[in-house]
C-alpha cells in the first residue's frame, strides 16, 4: 500500500560526482544530545513517537481505541483524517481525544457499532516547526461467524481405503484456529496415517476399523474474540470385506459408499496438492509452509528435498509428521524448486511446489532527523529496497513535495534530498514514502536549522576514578549550533592535549588509552564556536588493580567428604572490596552445608548436585576480576540393575545387567557373586569378575544348585552395594564329578581300623541322596576289597583288624543320580600297640663335666607295633639315701627322634653320679625302659663366692668376709685374692695377688694406706681351674680417732635417700624369690634350655616326663639351674658369671657342633671375667652403691 505517489522526477544533469562528494561532507550533521535541560530550551519539530499498527483489528466488543502520540517544542497540536478527509471530532459525541496526546476514544460501548468506524485513520503532530504524520492505521473489528447449517451423510468405507474429512470453517477476521475433537472434547490422535492439513481437513492415509465413530468434530477457534465454534458431528464406519459383501448384497449400489476401492496393498498418491507441480508465493521475512499429504497402504513415509540445493539447516523444520516443510525467515535465497516424495513398499511419488519469495518494502536506509546551523549544509537519504522495487515519493509536512511550499535551499535527487545554505524558515518534517503492490514504509525526519552558542551538558567538576593501566575516559557532552570545536587541558597552565598521547572523540570525549599514576589530575574540556565558548572541569584518579594472588584449584573429592576452594585477593584500599562465590555462574544455593569465610569456600557432606565450576568474583567499584575452579564430585558406583538370566543350559547360563551411575569415576570391573539357595541360603560366594566395559558374562555352573546371582560395580574409589539378586535358576542334578578329599586309616585302637574323609558339601553334591562308597583290604595281602555304602557322614570304622597293618582305602562319592569316578586309593595303618622291646647296648661317653653321649642298639621294627616316633632317654642324678627316697622319681627326659641310635645329654653337673635307661616310642606310647646305666661327671671350674662383704676398716686395715660358691663343681683347692688402690683421678695402682686356703671364709689385709680406695678381685678354684670372681671397693679410714668405718660410707648409710633406695631392693629380692620357689615348685626351666632352643640339635627335643608330651627340660634333681653364678647389681661390683655349661657354646654356629651321629665337636669352655689389669687403668668412680656393697 502507498500513501501518496509523488510524480517522477526527472533526472538531475550531469554532475552526479560532485554531488557525491557534497553529499560525504554534509552527511555529518549536527545532533541534538537528548539531555532534559537542553530540549526544555531548544524547539525541535515534532516526532511521532507512538502509533497503532497498519492493520489494526478491535475486539468489537470493547471501546476502540487509536494511538497516535507525538513529542516537539513547543508540544504539537494533532487532527485525524478518516478515509483520506478531515475527522472532525468534535461532531461525534462518541469520539474524544486524550488531553496532550493525539490517542482518539471511541466509546461504542454505551452505543453504536464497531462496523460504523471501520476505515483508515491517519494522524497529523503539528507545531511551528513542521508537521509528521502517521502511517494509513486500518480499523476493522474482529468477526467470529457461525458454520453454515448443512446435513451431513454418514460415512461407510472399507478397511484400508483413503478418507478426507473437509473442515472449511467459515471466513473470520482474523482467521480461526482449526483443530478436531470428539464430543468428549478430547482431541482426536494423530499420526503419519492420519493427520490435519493446513486447510484444516482431516487425512486418512487409510483407514482402519477402530477409526469408526459418530463424533468427529471440526472447531475453529477465534482468538480476537475468545470464542470456539463447531461443526456439526461427522459419523465414520469401516467395515471389512466380508461385512462389505454381506451387508450391501443386491440392495445397495456402490455409490452409496465413499470411494470404490478395495483393500489391497497400493503405492502412494498425493491427496494434497493433487497433480505433479504447484506453485506458491510467499514474503520475505514470513514463515513459508509447504505440505504435501499422500494416502497408500502400507502407509507412506513422506520425504523432501530441495532442487538444485540444500534445505537451510537452522532454519528448516519438519511438522505433522513430516508432511509440512517449515522454513522461518524466509528470504529471496529460498526461492526454487521443492519437492516433496512419499514412499511404501509398493513405490513412490513426488510431488515438485515451484516457490517464489516477494517482498515488501524494507529499509536499507531511513532518513534520520537533521539538526543544523544557519548557512550549513546537509542531506535527508531514503533506501528502500523490495520484491518488486519500491518506488519513492516524498512528501514535507505531510503535504507531496510537488505541491508543497518551495524551498530554495533544497534541492530533491530520487531518494536524497540535498540542503544547501540553510536558514531558520528551512525548519520542517519530512516524510518518505517507499511503496510496492505488497506494502509501503513510511519514514518521518525533520530538518531543524537552530542558531546556539556552546553549552557543556556534563556536569562540572566531575570526579572519575579509573583502574592503572586500563583506559579511561572524560566525557565533555556539548550542544551548540553552529557545531562547536573541542579541546581539552591539563592542568591549570598548559597547552592544548594532542592525539599523539590522547584520543580526542567526536563527542567530546578524551580517551587516555592506558592510564597511569601520573595520569592523575584536573582536565579542563573547552567548547567554541562563533556565538561564543564554554569549559568545564573534571578530575581524574588512577586506582591499584584488583588482583586474585591465590585462585581456587581443582578438586575432585569423594560424596560425602568436605572440600575448601581458597581466594586470596589484593586491591586498592581506598576502594570496598566485595568477594562472592558462584555455581555454574549462579548464586551459590541456599544450603547450610556451603559456608563462605574470609578467603575461602567450605563445602561440608559433598553431593552429587554439587559438582560444577565454582567462581571467586571481587569487585570494587571501578574493577572486577574472577577465578573459577572446577569441583569433581566422585564416588564408588551405584549398584548395577535389570539383572537378566539368558541361554540357560545345564552347566552355563548368560547374565547380563545395566550398569549403575559410575558417579564420575569409570568402572573399572564388575563382580559377580552366587547364592545356592538350597543348600547354603544367605550366603554369597564369588563367581567370576569381568572388566567394566562389559555388561554380560557366560557363567559356568555345577549340577543340582538353585543359583541366584548378583553383581556389584567397582571403580577406583571402591566397590558399589550388591545388586538386587537375578531371578532363581536350578540346575538339573547330575552324578558327583569329584571324590571326597583328605581320605586317611589310621586306628584308635589296636584291632581297629578308623577310615576318615572330608565330606563333599552340598554344592559339590551335584544330586540329592549323597552318599560314600567305602572300601579297603590289607596292601600286602591277596584278599578282596570289602567295600560298604555310608550315608552322608565323614567316618567309618572297621573292627577285628590286625595290629598295624599298612591297608590300602578309598572312598567314593554316590549320589542318586550315579557314581563319581573312581577314586584313587590311599594308604593307611590299623591301630598301634605298645612297643614290646627295650633297647639293648646301652653305654655313655663322658665328654666333659656337662656333656655325656649316649649309644644303644636300635629296636627290632616289628617289636615295635607302630610308627617309630622315636629314643627317649631318662636321666637323674644320684643322691644320698636320704634323698633318693624323696626325689630319686624327678627325672629329666630327652627324646631322639627317629630311627636315630645316639645322642648327646647337654646341662649336666661336674662332679655328680648320674642314672640313666633308655626306651623306644610310637604313635601310642612307649615300651618298656632299658637296664639302668651309671655314669660320673669329672670336676669342674666353681661358681664365684656367693658374698663378699668389707668390714672393720682402719687406718692401714681391711676386714674381708666370704660364703664358698653354691656349686663348687669339685673339691675346692685354694682362693684367690687380688686388690690394687685407686688414687683421687681413678687411676689403678699395682695389683696385688694373695692365695688362701679353701677352709678359710675371713681374711684381714694389715699396713694399707689410710683413707686409700681399693678394688678387690676375689674367686675360688678347683683341680680343674679357676672360677667366677666376685669384685668389691672398700675404704680405709682417716685416722683411729674419727668413725668406725670410712666417713663416706657412714654419712651415705645416713642418708635418707640411701635407706629408700635399700627398702626397694629389698622388696625386689623379696619378689624375685617368691617367683624363684614357685618356678622350683613346679619344675624349673634349665637356662641352657634357652639357648639349646636358638641353637637346638635337631636330635634333641626337650619332653615332660608326665605326659610323654616333647617339652621342657625337667629339673629332676634339686630344681637348680644348670647356669653357675653369683647375681649381678645395677653398679656391677660384684659381676654374675655365665655359666660355662651353656649350649651356646657348643650349638650351631658358635664354639662347637654336633656331628651327623650326634658326637659333639670342639672345645667346651666357659667364659669367665677378665683378669685385671697390672698398673695404672681406669676404674669406676666411687659411688653410693658401692659403699652400700660393703655393708651387704
Amino acid at each position: 500500500m502507498q500513501l501518496k505517489i509523488m510524480p517522477k522526477r526527472k533526472r538531475l544533469p550531469a554532475g552526479r560526482v560532485p554531488l557525491i562528494l557534497f553529499l560525504c561532507q554534509v552527511i555529518s550533521a549536527l545532533e541534538v544530545p537528548l539531555d532534559p535541560k537542553l530540549l526544555e530550551d531548544l524547539v525541535q519539530p515534532p516526532t511521532i513517537t507512538q502509533q497503532s499498527p497498519k492493520d489494526y483489528i478491535i475486539d468489537p466488543r470493547e471501546n476502540i481505541v487509536i494511538q497516535c502520540e507525538a513529542k516537539g517544542k513547543p508540544p504539537p497540536s494533532f487532527s485525524w483524517t478518516q478515509n483520506g478527509t478531515h475527522f472532525d471530532i468534535d461532531k461525534d459525541p462518541l469520539v474524544t481525544m486524550k488531553p496532550d496526546s493525539g490517542t482518539l476514544i471511541i466509546n461504542i460501548m454505551s452505543e453504536g457499532k464497531a462496523e460504523t468506524y471501520e476505515g483508515v485513520y491517519q494522524c497529523t503532530a503539528r507545531n511551528e516547526r513542521g508537521a509528521a504524520i502517521s502511517n494509513n492505521i486500518v480499523v476493522r473489528p474482529s468477526r467470529s461467524p457461525l458454520w453454515t447449517k448443512e446435513k451431513l451423510e454418514p460415512m461407510t468405507l472399507q478397511n484400508g481405503q483413503p478418507l478426507v474429512l473437509p473442515c472449511r470453517p467459515p471466513v473470520g477476521l482474523p482467521p480461526p484456529i482449526i483443530f478436531w475433537m470428539d464430543n468428549s472434547f478430547q482431541r482426536l490422535p494423530q499420526s503419519e496415517r492420519v493427520s490435519q492439513g493446513l486447510n484444516g481437513d482431516l487425512y486418512f492415509s487409510n483407514v482402519l476399523p477402530e477409526d469408526t465413530r459418530e463424533d468427529y468434530i471440526c472447531y475453529a477457534r477465534f482468538n480476537h474474540t475468545q470464542t470456539i465454534q463447531q461443526k456439526q458431528p461427522i459419523s465414520v464406519k469401516v467395515i471389512s470385506v466380508d461385512e462389505l459383501n454381506d451387508t450391501i448384497a443386491a440392495n445397495l449400489s456402490d455409490t452409496e459408499f465413499y470411494g470404490a476401492k478395495s483393500n489391497r496393498e497400493r503405492p502412494p498418491t498425493f491427496l494434497t496438492p493433487e497433480g505433479n507441480a504447484s506453485n506458491k508465493e510467499e514474503l520475505r521475512g514470513n514463515v513459508l509452509s509447504l505440505e504435501c499429504i499422500a494416502e497408500g497402504l502400507p502407509t507412506p513415509v513422506v520425504y523432501w528435498i530441495k532442487e538444485d540445493g540444500t534445505l537451510p539447516i537452522n532454519r528448516t523444520f519438519y511438522r505433522n509428521f513430516q508432511k509440512t516443510l517449515q522454513i522461518i525467515q524466509v528470504s529471496e535465497a529460498d526461492s526454487g524448486n521443492y519437492q516433496c516424495i512419499a514412499k511404501n513398499a509398493l513405490g513412490a511419488i513426488h510431488h515438485t511446489i515451484s516457490v517464489t519469495v516477494k517482498a515488501a518494502p524494507y529499509w536499507i536506509m531511513a532518513p534520520q532527523n537533521l539538526v543544523l546551523s544557519p548557512g550549513e549544509d546537509g542531506a535527508l537519504i531514503c533506501r528502500a529496497n523490495g520484491n518488486p522495487k519500491p518506488t519513492i515519493s516524498w512528501l514535507s509536512n505531510g503535504v507531496p513535495i510537488e505541491i508543497a511550499p518551495d524551498d530554495p535551499s533544497r534541492k530533491i535527487d530520487g531518494d536524497t534530498i540535498i540542503f544547501s545554505n540553510v536558514q531558520e524558515r528551512s525548519s520542517a518534517v519530512y516524510q518518505c514514502n517507499a511503496s510496492n503492490e505488497y506494502g509501503y514504509l513510511l519514514a518521518n525526519a525533520f530538518v531543524n536549522v537552530l542558531a546556539e552558542p556552546p553549552r557543556i551538558l556534563t556536569s562540572a567538576n566531575a570526579h572519575y576514578q579509573v583502574i592503572a593501566n586500563r583506559p579511561a575516559f572524560l566525557d565533555c557532552a556539548f550542544f551548540g549550533s553552529p557545531l562547536p570545536t573541542i579541546e581539552w587541558f591539563k592542568g591549570a597552565k598548559g597547552s592544548p592535549l594532542h592525539e599523539d598521547i590522547y584520543v580526542l572523540h567526536e563527542n567530546g570525549t578524551l580517551g587516555i588509552p592506558v592510564a597511569q599514576k601520573e595520569s592523575t589530575g584536573t582536565y579542563t574540556c573547552v567548547a567554541k564556536n562563533k556565538l561564543g565558548m564554554a569549559k568545564n572541569e573534571v578530575n581524574l584518579e588512577i586506582k591499584d588493580p584488583t588482583r586474585i594472588i591465590k585462585q581456587p584449584e581443582y578438586a575432585v573429592v569423594q560424596r560425602g567428604s568436605t572440600v575448601s576452594f581458597e581466594c586470596k585477593v589484593k586491591h586498592d584500599h581506598t576502594l570496598i572490596l566485595t568477594v562472592t562465590w558462584l555455581k555454574d555462574d549462579h548464586e551459590l544455593p541456599s544450603d547450610g552445608r556451603f559456608t563462605v569465610d574470609k578467603d575461602q569456600l567450605v563445602i561440608a557432606d559433598v553431593g552429587d548436585d554439587d559438582g560444577g565450576t565454582y567462581t571467586c568474583v571481587a569487585n570494587t567499584t571501578l574493577d572486577t576480576v574472577s577465578a573459577s575452579a572446577v569441583l569433581g564430585v566422585v564416588d564408588v558406583p551405584d549398584p548395577p540393575f535389570d539383572l537378566e538370566l539368558t541361554d540357560q543350559l545345564d552347566k552355563s547360563v548368560q547374565l547380563s545387567w545395566t550398569p549403575g551411575d559410575d558417579n564420575n569415576s569409570p568402572i573399572t570391573k564388575f563382580i559377580i557373586e552366587y547364592e545356592d539357595a538350597m543348600h547354603e541360603a544367605g550366603l554369597w560366594h564369588y563367581q567370576t569378575e569381568v572388566p567394566g566395559t562389559q555388561t554380560r558374562a557366560q557363567l559356568k555352573l555345577s549340577p543340582y544348585v538353585n543359583y541366584s546371582f548378583r553383581v556389584m560395580a567397582e571403580n577406583s574409589l571402591g566397590r558399589s552395594l550388591p545388586s538386587q539378586p537375578s531371578e532363581q535358576y536350578l540346575t538339573k542334578a547330575a552324578e558327583p564329578d569329584k571324590n571326597p578329599m583328605t581320605v586317611e586309616g589310621l586306628g584308635s585302637e589296636p584291632d581297629n581300623l578308623v577310615i576318615t574323609w572330608k565330606p563333599l558339601n552340598g554344592f559339590e553334591s551335584n544330586g540329592p541322596g549323597l552318599q560314600y562308597k567305602v572300601s579297603w583290604r590289607q596292601k600286602d595281602g591277596d584278599d578282596e576289597w570289602t567295600s560298604v555304602v555310608v550315608a552322608n557322614v565323614s567316618k567309618y570304622i572297621v573292627s577285628g583288624t590286625p595290629t598295624f597293618v599298612p591297608y590300602l582305602i578309598k572312598v567314593q562319592a554316590l549320589n542318586d543320580v550315579g557314581f563319581a569316578p573312581e577314586p584313587a586309593a590311599v594308604m593307611g595303618h590299623s591301630g598301634e600297640d605298645l612297643p614290646m622291646v627295650a633297647p639293648r647296648n646301652v653305654h655313655v661317653n663322658v665328654l666333659n663335666g656337662t656333656l655325656a653321649e649316649v649309644h644303644w642298639d636300635p629296636v627290632p621294627l616289628k617289636s615295635i607295633r607302630g610308627h617309630l616316633q622315636g629314643y627317649r632317654i631318662y636321666y637323674w642324678k644320684a643322691q644320698s639315701s636320704s634323698k633318693r627316697n624323696r626325689r630319686h622319681m624327678e627325672k629329666k627326659i630327652l627324646i631322639f627322634q627317629g630311627s636315630k641310635t645316639h645322642g648327646m645329654l647337654p646341662g649336666l653337673e661336674p662332679f655328680s653320679h648320674y642314672v640313666l635307661n633308655v626306651r623306644v616310642v610310637n604313635g601310642k606310647g612307649e615300651g618298656p625302659a632299658s637296664p639302668d646305666k651309671d655314669f660320673n661327671t669329672p670336676e669342674g671350674v666353681p661358681s664365684a663366692p656367693s658374698a663378699l662383704k668389707i668390714v672393720n676398716p682402719t687406718l692401714d686395715s681391711l676386714t674381708l668376709e666370704w660364703d664358698p660358691p653354691r656349686h663348687p663343681n669339685g673339691i675346692l683347692t685354694e682362693y684367690t685374692l687380688k686388690y690394687q688402690p685407686i688414687n683421687s683421678t681413678h687411676e689403678l695402682g699395682p695389683l696385688i695377688d694373695l692365695k688362701i686356703p679353701a677352709n678359710k671364709t675371713r681374711w684381714t689385709l694389715k699396713n694399707l694406706n689410710f683413707s686409700t680406695r681399693y678394688k678387690f678381685y676375689f674367686y675360688a678354684q678347683t683341680s680343674a681351674g679357676s672360677g667366677s670372681q666376685i669384685t668389691e671397693e672398700a675404704v680405709t679410714t682417716v685416722d683411729e680417732g674419727k668413725m668406725a668405718m670410712a666417713s663416706r660410707q657412714v654419712d651415705i648409710a645416713t642418708q635418707g635417700w640411701f635407706i629408700g633406695l635399700m627398702c626397694a631392693v629389698a622388696l625386689l629380692i623379696l619378689i624375685l624369690l617368691i617367683v624363684c620357689f614357685i618356678r622350683r615348685n613346679k619344675g624349673g626351666k634349665y637356662p641352657v634350655k634357652e639357648k639349646e632352643d636358638a641353637h637346638a640339635d635337631p636330635e634333641i627335643q626337650p619332653m615332660k616326663e608326665d605326659d610323654g608330651t616333647f617339652g621342657e627340660y625337667s629339673d629332676a634333681e634339686d630344681h637348680k639351674p644348670l647356669k653357675k653364678g653369683s647375681r649381678t647389681p645395677s653398679d656391677r661390683t660384684v659381676k654374675k658369671e655365665d655359666s660355662d655349661d651353656s649350649l651356646v657354646d657348643y650349638g650351631e654356629g658358635v664354639n662347637g657342633q654336633f656331628n651327623e651321629d650326634g658326637s659333639f665337636i670342639g672345645q667346651y669352655s666357659g667364659k669367665k671375667e677378665k683378669e685385671p689389669a697390672e698398673g695404672n687403668e681406669s676404674s669406676e668412680a666411687p659411688s653410693p652403691v658401692n659403699a652400700m656393697n660393703s655393708f651387704v
